[in-house]
Formats: C-alpha cells, structure tokens, sequence
C-alpha cells in the first residue's frame, strides 16, 4: 500500500485527553514524513487555531479547516479551497438559535464572532477548563449579529451550537436535521451542533486536496473520531476511526483503532510500514 498522504483530525484523534501529541506518535509521524508522505491537520478548528506542535511536523503544509470549509497553504498563506454559508441564510438560522437552550457563534472571515450575551456564558456552557479557554480564544464577542455578519468578506464558514443539558442538544439536532436538510450537520464535541455550507465537509476538502497535489484516493489515509470526521474517512483510501470514536464512525471505518490515549494513530501507521 502506497500511502502518500496522511489526514488527521484533532481532538480526539491526534492530541489525548491532555491535548498534546504522544512522544511515541509524534516520532511514529516524523518517520511517516521522512519517508514522503504528506500529514494534513483535518480540524473543525481555524486554521490560525492549530497548535504550533502540530504545526511544527514535518511535511505539514496544508490544513483542512473549519470541518472542510475551507484547504489553506501555510507556506502561501492562502486558501485553496472555501465553501460557505449565505448570509441571508445565516441570519435566519441565528433567529431560530435564540429560541434553542444554548450559545451560539460563528467563523467568517477567518474569526470567531459570537454575541456578547452569549461569549458572557460561555463559563456555563464548558464541560471543560480547556474548552472555556479555547472558546474565549477563538470568538470576539459582538453587540450586532447582523451588523458584523453582514460587513465580513464572504460568508460564514461554520455555525456553532453549544449546549449545556444533552438531551436539549439531542432534541434540537433532531429538529435542526428535519428543518434545514441542506446543510451539512455534525459534531465535534461531546455538546456542541456544528453547520457548515453542503460542501464544507472534511470529505469534499481531502477529495480537492489529493486532486490539487495529483494524488489518487487509494493513496490517502485518514483518521477520525468525530461524526465530523465521516465524510473523510469515507472518501480516503483507507478511513480509520478511533477506538474512543461516536458509534456512527465505528461503523462507516474501514479500521478501528485504540483510542486516541493509547496511541491509536501510530499503531495502523507502524502495521503500514512506517
């Protein structure tokens, strides 16, 4: 098997549960790069939000970011690859958020915008110190949904949902399924509903960047455990879910591996030869 490129989500696949690359994976990676394989970060993330460890490995040029929104060269500092919400469309959508149980923001333009009554929240809707780190990192909080929507270049790249009570979560996936069946819906963490454009899906992304490098499918890998993940594993030559993965990625998988605490990326990239 021929493997060239190697696509990896992040949390909960890449990084454990301290969000930090493994020694023994990262030297595992390393090994894969020197012998030509390209490693591609696939994130839900910005772009500019990748940590720099992962950043720092070898042969990472591309990133898939914001769930496939969007393919961005690091050593170009351009897009590749964007698929975006409208923003007529995503105003509507906000109106039905404010009657959900839950916080909202958005990624446009390369930024995290969520309103201040909400961002003011986002203590309350954490289940982790990480995850309230990150959120007040990545969002600014605005006065004007609309006024900052409507004034950004293109269109939102990614609406977030996050909820503190599951079962809320649950009902409102169900409903938002049912009432907004054009968008591409997934998750990503254990609280959270993320919309993305049709064809902002992890998926699509790796399907252009294997095209744009000349690559085949059967040359590609990758690794998940989200079910913003599936669309990719899917479409790689081989898809691999973690042992720690949502049930709908164990069973779309070619593989499963151990969990993303015990080295379950190294392990099918050293039975590969690597």
């Amino acid at each position: 098997m021929n493997i060239r490129l190697i696509a990896f989500d992040l949390d909960g696949t890449l990084l454990n549960s301290s969000k930090v690359i493994s020694p023994h994976t990262r030297s595992v990676l390393e090994r894969a790069a020197a012998k030509g394989a390209i490693l591609v970060p696939a994130t839900g993330r910005l772009q500019n939000n990748v940590p720099e460890e992962v950043l720092s490995l070898p042969s990472v040029r591309y990133v898939i970011a914001i769930n496939g929104a969007a393919v961005y060269d690091l050593d170009e500092k351009k897009f590749l690859y964007r698929a975006e919400l409208g923003k007529e469309e995503s105003l509507q959508f906000f109106r039905h958020t404010e009657k959900l149980p839950a916080i909202y923001g958005w990624y446009q333009n390369g930024q995290g915008w969520m309103p201040r009554t909400c961002y003011e929240r986002i203590a309350d809707y954490s289940y982790a110190p990480w995850l309230e780190e990150n959120m007040k990192k990545v969002y600014l909080p605005i006065d004007s949904c609309e006024e900052t929507l409507m004034e950004q270049e293109g269109g939102p790249q990614k609406l977030q949902l996050y909820f503190r009570d599951l079962e809320a979560r649950k009902t409102a996936l169900e409903e938002i399924l049912q009432l907004y069946p054009q968008y591409a819906v997934s998750s990503s963490l254990e609280n959270n509903i993320e919309i993305n454009a049709p064809r902002a899906t992890k998926g699509e992304a790796l399907a252009f960047l294997a095209s744009h490098l000349g690559l085949k499918t059967e040359e590609t890998l990758a690794f998940g455990d989200g079910t913003n993940d599936i669309t990719m594993i899917r479409q790689a030559g081989v898809g691999v879910a973690m042992g720690n993965a949502a049930p709908e990625m164990l069973a779309a998988a070619d593989r499963v591996t151990a969990s993303n605490d015990e080295d379950g990326l190294a392990k099918i990239l050293e039975e590969l030869g690597f």
